[in-house]
């Protein structure tokens, strides 16, 4: 019977010290990552989003706590977060502490599914061949979610889960249209359905999972910028290659970063935070995101 060969020592140590640079390294080197938008019309004076996503935050992360709070000192005109903002039923706390800075600013939410459901030990690996769809289809919501929308709702911010909006930010008439995570099957389309006021400056579409059915429908209804998270940027990518998935229906190509989709503007957040279960980033920093809308080009 033949010997299993042995593993070298050098790929071994190489394995270990990547490990511990996508764990300890990576996950915690926090960027804030800038974007012009041309959505505007000419004359208008720019505004600033900032968006946030994927904190999954536990009550530990003191690091990324303090690294959110710093971003008050951008005063943006407007917040969204795209979702997936906790990962423990402790944890409304210490995120309404990140935020804080932040809720006398202008700002909107939506859910994503772990926003509702506690994450659970799984096999890492599960996700470079399947989506997560269908792992968090539990009776109850396990997370205090009502508890984390009223913190947020309390200081002003909007609740656009499936839900349209208008909201005034910077000199700007803005019409918002969310829905809620299609991830879990909660996203219901149907009542924000119909054409965006023609008569707003800006129309806004937020949403945590960027299901490319969903964009078309937001696009085709005159939606101008579409806002998601939840891909993670792929959270674990290949240097020159990119992401190997992006646990939704979305292409690779798009699973950050600004792009378009149809007639509208896409943003994809890669996010801040991982599961705890699944605690490294691989050549896919943690982000988040200042896009200055800016007046398109005449002509």
């Amino acid at each position: 019977m033949r010997k299993a060969a042995a593993v070298p020592l050098s790929l071994l140590g190489a394995g270990l010290a990547g490990l511990a640079y996508a764990s300890v390294v990576e996950r915690n080197a926090f960027r804030l990552r800038r974007f012009d938008v041309p959505v505007l019309e000419p004359g208008q004076r720019p505004v600033r989003i900032l968006q946030l996503s994927d904190l999954h935050l536990t009550p530990g992360r003191r690091m990324l706590i303090n690294w959110v709070r710093s971003l008050g000192d951008l005063k943006p005109d407007l917040v969204v977060n795209t979702g997936d903002s906790i990962a423990h039923p402790d944890a409304v706390g210490p995120l309404l502490h990140a935020l804080e800075p932040l809720l006398s600013r202008p700002g909107l939410f939506v859910y994503g599914s772990n926003d509702l459901y506690a994450p659970r030990p799984k096999n890492p690996a599960r996700y470079l061949w399947r989506s997560s769809k269908g792992d968090n289809l539990q009776h109850t919501p396990s997370l205090p979610w009502r508890e984390l929308g009223a913190g947020m709702a309390a200081a002003g911010w909007l609740d656009m889960n499936n839900t349209t909006a208008r909201i005034k930010v910077g000199d700007l008439d803005v019409a918002v249209g969310g829905i809620h995570d299609s991830h879990i099957d909660r996203d219901r389309y149907d009542l924000i359905a119909g054409p965006a006021p023609a008569d707003a400056d800006l129309r806004l579409g937020v949403m945590h999972s960027p299901e490319p059915r969903n964009m078309t429908l937001f696009a085709a209804d005159g939606y101008q910028l579409l806002l998601a998270g939840h891909t993670h940027g792929g959270q674990l990518c290949i240097p020159f290659y990119g992401a190997l998935v992006t646990n939704c229906g979305i292409d690779r190509a798009r699973v950050k970063g600004l792009s378009r989709h149809d007639s509208a503007y896409l943003h994809v957040s890669a996010g801040l935070g991982t599961s705890p279960y699944a605690p490294v980033r691989f050549a896919c920093f943690p982000e988040a995101s200042l896009l200055t809308l800016v007046p398109r080009r005449r002509g």
